[in-house]
């Protein structure tokens, strides 16, 4: 260990000018055993540095390097784990707990040792020593030459306790008088007892020779106390002379106080009076309200735009007196209280005078506009209410001094308003809608009556029910066929000066304009009530008020609820709600009517409700834009889900009668009466549609009248007797296709495309079986021949069968000249036109379709003929040119 500590002094510590005081061999606890060394050292050089150190022995050689240093003022605790028995573990706390295992116990008791002597010697700090044997700190370790490397001459652990106690380090004078005697005594190191003996003599000389120059100064020290004693006395007469100065500044003083306490009063007084001034100035200009103003609040002519002028800037001047903010105190000022109580007295005055006054003009008003209601009767025009709105708006700023002055007062107002109004417009509106009805009923009538001569003449009133539109009332005839229709049809257009698509027509275009000039009517009265209460009433409008739901919004779900037209108004939580709940009293029979009108023009015509949810969802649309929770919008809204319900109904009444069709046994089908409906109103209400904001209902419509007409195509082709199956249906798809193709109807391009292949489908099928008829036998034969082939039979051996020899084969043949080919043709072109109607003028393309059917058969039977019979020189007794002419001669002749 000894040789281990030489070699750390000279090679690590020395450089760094450090000294090595103690060592101990060490490895860290719990891990691989890789011994290290911790050093406890101290600085040569002053101020001492005390510091433990952690040397490791290189990986790369057998040199020792310096890894880590700690100071030993960061050391916290030193723990020995057991001051009774032998245990070579301990731990140092610094900033963190480092756990050593040392190589033996003695080592590790030297090193705490020498830890707890640089601690007492140097810092003076209390360094916990925890299971640490006491006699280890009490007992100092004898100094040896081992523990001291070569060349030092002094160690920290020499000496005894009292030594280290009492010795005290020089400071830098006393370390540099020092030198300076002893540079002056060359002898000072060689000889101490030489050097100490001059000392002392020159300490004898130097008390000496201060006893004397205390002697010398004594004569001079008298001197000093005399002229002490004199100045002394001048002292003395200069504090007299102050005294007596100050007695006499003392009346000064006293006068001087009087006098700044009397400015101080005066200073207070007058700020207390600039103070009052402003006081008064300001309950005068606040609370001072002129003649004139009083004399307008108690006088002034509220009819005269000049009086109204006054009693507004009266009434302005005297609601800014009493929202004057008071200052504290002046509520309890007597004259404030009188001035307060007189501007209540004239308020109430003045607001019952107003009141009053309005409610004058609210009645006069009924009873003027009820005048004028008789000029517009005969027209289908409201009454226009600007003039009155013009008036009132007038003492719209003194309903708004009244709003924020007497709400009781503004309340009851507003209350009167309503009622006076409300019955106004009960009256105008219904007179509007009463001739409105008038107006739509005028034609009906004429028409009902037309239609009614018309059904008497044929003997059929009441065959057929109601009828889904009123056009279609000669189609719903279940019993006729589509020629019987035709020739009745047009016998009875002979008889009135009017077709019925006409007569149609023009009921529709007329209850189309009368519909449309009733919304167009009611929409400005609605919005110019609505921004005369906003202005008049004083009430803030919004452009959309979140959270609002009407029907409209809902067309097609079935519970929403409805905003009911009580009289009782609904509580108010804002502005913009009491506005909507003023229109709805005022405009409480605006709905019903509308309902009312719309079943009426439901009752005259189901078509109509075509047009009615055209223009209601047009109108409806124009409102949300202009006020989504507008009275307008939320009511066109809630009559809009009516005119759907009935468009639905319509629609359903439709798929419902197709339903309910029968079709004659004893005449052809032709195209079935649903059919001509779903044409006819598709055409109309692509006319009505055009450009239209709901174009979606009308798609749903669309979709489930076609899937309708679809199935009861198909429903009535099967339970037909005298038509056949694939006729009824290619007839009726292809009407059906040509519709859709005409009118170009996008949402219905895959029905369009599946009636055409439907009517392919069944021309085809038709063909098919039309054409096994004319050559029977032959078609036989030839089936039986290609039986054989598919049982495994070669082509060629055929003819070698009993059945199917070629004398069989001549037989059939001969059984077909081109007489009887051309008879047989005839006969089909004879039956087909039977079972084709004219309406569709099919009768050409199912001709042509059979003659090219007719050549691809013949064309067969001579390929089979060629195959089979092959050199046997067996032909058919016709050709495909003698087909054509067969085919074009019968054409011809028909």
């Amino acid at each position: 260990m000894t040789a281990i500590k030489h070699a750390l002094q000279r090679d690590i510590f020395t450089p760094n000018d450090e000294r090595l005081l103690s060592i101990v061999n060490v490895c860290k606890a719990g891990k691989k055993k890789k011994n290290c060394f911790l050093c406890a050292t101290v600085t040569t050089e002053r101020p001492v540095q005390v510091k433990v150190v952690k040397v490791k022995k290189s990986d790369k050689g057998d040199f020792y390097k310096r890894q880590i240093a700690w100071a030993l003022r960061d050391l916290a605790v030193v723990d020995a784990k057991d001051a009774i028995k032998e245990n070579p573990e301990f731990d140092l706390h610094f900033e963190k707990i480092y756990k050593w295992v040392a190589s033996s116990t003695a080592e590790k008791n030297a090193f705490i040792s020498c830890i707890w002597k640089l601690n007492q010697r140097y810092l003076r700090k209390k360094i916990d020593f925890v299971n640490v044997s006491s006699q280890l700190l009490e007992e100092l370790p004898k100094v040896t030459e081992e523990s001291v490397p070569s060349g030092e001459n002094q160690s920290v652990t020499g000496g005894d306790e009292e030594s280290v106690d009492e010795y005290q380090e020089l400071n830098a004078r006393e370390e540099q008088d020092i030198e300076i005697i002893m540079e002056g005594c060359e002898y000072a190191i060689s000889n101490a007892e030489a050097f100490a003996e001059r000392l002392s003599r020159e300490l004898q000389v130097l008390d000496g020779a201060n006893i004397q120059s205390i002697m010398a100064s004594e004569k001079q020290v008298n001197i000093l106390m005399k002229l002490l004693d004199e100045a002394l006395q001048e002292v003395d007469q200069i504090e007299f002379k102050l005294s007596s100065y100050e007695e006499m500044l003392q009346s000064v003083k006293e006068q001087m106080d009087q006098i700044s306490e009397s400015n101080h009063l005066i200073h207070l007084s007058n700020t207390n009076n600039v103070k009052l001034l402003s006081e008064i100035e300001f309950l005068v200009n606040h609370m001072d309200l002129a003649k004139g103003h009083i004399k307008a609040l108690q006088e002034g002519d509220l009819a005269s735009s000049r009086g109204i002028e006054a009693c507004t800037n009266a009434a302005d001047a005297l609601l800014q007196c009493m929202n004057v903010a008071l200052r504290p105190g002046h509520d309890m000022l007597l004259a404030v209280k009188q001035q307060q109580q007189r501007f209540s007295d004239l308020r109430e005055h003045f607001a019952r005078r107003l009141a009053s006054h309005l409610n004058n003009v609210f009645v006069q008003q009924g009873h003027d506009q009820s005048s004028t209601l008789a000029q517009h009767s005969i027209e289908l025009t409201l009454p226009n209410h600007h003039p009155f709105h013009r008036d009132l708006l007038r003492y719209a700023k003194l309903m708004e001094w009244l709003k924020s002055t007497d709400y009781g007062k503004y309340e009851g107002l507003t209350k009167n308003y309503m009622d006076y109004l409300s019955r106004l417009y009960e009256r105008e509106i219904k007179d509007f809608f009463e001739v409105a009805k008038i107006k739509m009923t005028g034609t009906t009538k004429e028409s009902k009556k037309f239609g009614q001569r018309r059904l008497s003449l044929m003997g059929l009133h009441g065959s057929s029910g109601k009828l889904t539109g009123s056009t279609s009332s000669l189609n719903k005839l279940s019993g006729q066929s589509s020629g019987n229709r035709r020739s009745q049809s047009s016998s009875l257009l002979d008889m009135g000066n009017m077709s019925t698509s006409d007569l149609d027509v023009a009921d529709r275009t007329k209850f189309d304009k009368i519909f449309e000039q009733v919304l167009s009517e009611l929409e400005p009265l609605c919005l110019a009530e609505q921004d005369f209460i906003s202005k008049f009433f004083k009430l803030q409008q919004h452009q959309s008020m979140p959270g609002t739901v009407t029907e409209a919004d809902d067309l097609d779900g079935g519970t929403s609820s409805r905003q009911h037209n009580s009289g009782t108004p609904l509580p108010v939580s804002s502005e913009k709600d009491m506005i909507r709940q003023m229109m709805t009293k005022i405009f409480r029979c605006i709905e019903p009517e509308l309902n009312n009108l719309i079943a009426l023009g439901d009752k005259i015509d189901s078509f109509n409700s075509l047009y009615m949810l055209v223009k209601m969802s047009h109108h409806v649309w124009t409102a949300q834009n202009v006020d989504p929770a507008s009275f307008l919008s939320t009511t066109l809204g809630n009559v809009l889900v009516t005119v759907k319900r009935n468009f639905d109904k319509c629609i359903s009444n439709q798929i419902r009668q197709m339903e309910e069709v029968k079709i004659s046994k004893k005449s052809k089908v032709g195209i079935l009466p649903f059919v001509a409906e779903f044409e006819e109103f598709a055409g109309l209400a692509e006319s009505i549609f055009k450009n239209a904001e709901r174009r979606g209902d009308l798609d749903k419509a669309y979709t489930k009248l076609i899937r309708g007409v679809f199935v009861n195509v198909e429903k009535v082709a099967n339970e037909s007797q005298k038509t056949p199956r694939d006729v009824v249906m290619m007839e009726n798809f292809h009407h059906i296709f040509a519709t859709l193709s005409r009118l170009k109807i996008s949402c219905l391009e895959a029905e369009k495309k599946e009636a055409k292949q439907k009517y392919t489908d069944h021309l085809q099928s038709y063909v098919i079986y039309s054409l096994g008829q004319p050559l029977e036998k032959l078609n036989h034969f030839f089936e039986g021949v290609e039986a054989r082939v598919a049982q495994g039979i070669r082509e060629e051996e055929v003819s070698y069968q009993l059945a199917f020899n070629k004398q069989e084969l001549r037989k059939v043949i001969k059984e077909y000249p081109g007489k009887e080919v051309k008879k047989g043709l005839d006969n089909l072109y004879k039956k087909v036109d039977k079972h084709l109607c004219e309406e569709e003028n099919l009768l050409q393309v199912v001709w042509h379709s059979m003659q090219d059917e007719f050549i691809r058969q013949y064309k067969h039977f001579e390929g089979l003929i060629a195959r089979c019979y092959p050199g046997s020189g067996v032909t058919m007794e016709f050709t495909i040119q003698d087909i054509l002419d067969y085919c074009s001669s019968i054409a011809q002749s028909h």
